[in-house]
């Protein structure tokens, strides 16, 4: 009876899991889409939002580009030369640093994301009831989780004894 109760908890979780990934997967998808036919590959996008929403004060070099891309800094400098060598990025020296460079968006850049910005919110209008949902049916899946390691459908709570000095 436990088993099958376990079970199903981990369906659910299971279930949960899938949905909220499809809806991403779906989103991601178009997202792909949407850029090539703007001309852009979809990692060059991401990259111009990342230059593009960066915070006030802070400065798009490959170190910071590479962190919020999740790409380690090799992979990183070559995207920025494919995005350089399109037209959508410009490097300058870092005035502070020398040794460092910055990314900044060009014009053709800027307008090329305005334009697929522009075409992602309205793709996601109609997508966001599902995916608030998925990401709901989620969050709750993840709050009736048994701590890591519990072997039994029930967690007993066990009441802290105050130690003695």
């Amino acid at each position: 009876m436990v088993d099958s109760i376990r079970a199903g908890a981990g369906r659910s979780r299971l279930k949960s899991l899938a949905e909220f990934r499809y809806q991403m997967r779906k989103f991601l998808n178009f997202s792909e889409i949407a850029s090539e036919r703007c001309g852009v590959p979809a990692q060059q996008y991401q990259l111009m939002q990342v230059i593009a929403a960066i915070d006030e004060g802070q400065q798009a070099s490959i170190t910071y580009l590479a962190e919020r891309m999740v790409l380690r800094h090799n992979s990183t400098v070559e995207l920025v030369d494919r995005a350089e060598r399109a037209g959508l990025v410009r490097r300058e020296s870092d005035a502070k640093d020398m040794r460092r460079s910055l990314v900044l968006l060009t014009p053709q850049g800027q307008a090329v994301l305005d334009r697929l910005v522009a075409e992602h919110l309205s793709e996601l209008a109609p997508l966001c009831e599902h995916l608030i949902h998925a990401l709901r049916e989620l969050q709750g899946a993840v709050e009736r989780q048994p701590p890591q390691g519990a072997t039994n459908a029930e967690v007993v709570q066990v009441p802290q004894v105050p130690q003695v000095p």
